[in-house]
């Protein structure tokens, strides 16, 4: 094990994935020049390493970049693209939801599109509305494209390396804000299963289920909550598509109550297909409403004050779970 940032981790998971396959390669905005100088961002040091025949910057355009993406992996390169903000992905639409998510259906099965599409994710950094808002339920509503949203550096090494070389389209979310976070990492090819969610607290009163940076506000909300005498147990789902049912009906099962936690817009969020499982597959279990804690439905704004109020907290978290045990039934 080695101690790593979360940048570090993706940087590791890159350099490994190269030089274990030669059709890997990256392609992006910057992603071997001076926008990756921090040696915590994710592709410090490669271009050196593979060279521009393998690191390739490109002209400022996602469609471009997500088109490149799509036309490599039919001819048997596993390109790894960079799109720089999570709202820009809806400038490579097009290419993603309409091709690469589409061409293996299509071609009954026979032919595999094996891309990666790396985004980076985040509110608290004052880039506004136009370069914060999180897409993820809009990435989960296109069929055909795997989802993942790590939220510390083990899982993001093992999660990349796993995105890297399924046989289809994955976008993979990386937290901007985590970049630099430290952790434990495995040094050698050890990759995290896709679909698979972690209970990272234990609890047996309420389930809260998340993915990302909001991880941690919910595991700051459970330190809280366990001085009132409430036991939360915190699912970080890791994958959001495909979805680990099964742990977080399995908690449910034994909690009884459920919270679900995103830092994106509440409504259509990520958060209400969780309820909606839930509700239809375990809803004999629940001891009281579902609730969601999420962001409220305007854009990111740029003032600092107003971008804090914005992203819910570990307050906002454990007022919803006291509202749960005080109502229902026990």
């Amino acid at each position: 094990m080695a101690m790593l940032s979360y940048g570090q981790s993706l940087q590791q998971a890159l350099d490994l994935a190269m030089s274990m396959d030669e059709t890997v390669f990256l392609a992006g905005e910057g992603v071997g020049t001076s926008i990756h100088l921090d040696p915590n961002l994710p592709t410090f040091g490669l271009l050196d390493k593979y060279g521009s025949r393998r690191v390739k910057d490109t002209p400022v355009s996602e469609a471009a970049i997500a088109g490149l993406a799509v036309g490599a992996s039919a001819m048997g390169l596993r390109p790894v693209v960079e799109i720089m903000f999570f709202p820009f992905m809806t400038l490579a639409s097009d290419m993603l939801v309409n091709h690469a998510a589409k061409l293996h259906y299509m071609s009954g099965g026979r032919s595999t599109f094996p891309l990666t599409v790396r985004v980076k994710a985040g509110v608290n950094f004052g880039a506004g509305a136009q370069h914060s808002h999180n897409l993820e339920a809009w990435i989960a509503h296109s069929p055909g494209l795997k989802l993942v949203f790590p939220s510390n550096p083990a899982d993001a090494k093992g999660l990349l390396l796993s995105a890297v070389f399924d046989p289809n389209p994955v976008v993979f979310v990386e937290e901007m804000l985590l970049y630099w976070m430290q952790g434990e990492v495995p040094e050698a090819d050890v990759r995290v299963p896709l679909g698979k969610a972690n209970v990272v607290r234990p609890g047996a009163d309420c389930t809260l289920v998340t993915y990302g940076g909001a991880v941690y506000t919910a595991l700051q909300a459970a330190g809280v909550l366990a001085e009132a005498g409430i036991s939360l147990e915190v699912i970080d789902l890791r994958t959001l598509v495909p979805l680990d049912e099964a742990c977080i009906l399995d908690s449910v099962r034994k909690t009884g109550r459920l919270i679900a936690l995103h830092d994106a817009t509440r409504f259509c969020g990520f958060g209400a297909e969780i309820a909606a499982m839930v509700a239809e597959k375990a809803f004999d279990a629940l001891k009281a409403p579902i609730m969601r804690v999420a962001a409220p439905d305007i854009p990111v704004p740029v003032s600092p004050p107003q971008e804090a109020f914005y992203k819910p907290g570990p307050d906002k978290v454990a007022a919803a779970a006291r509202t749960l045990m005080a109502r229902g039934r026990k």
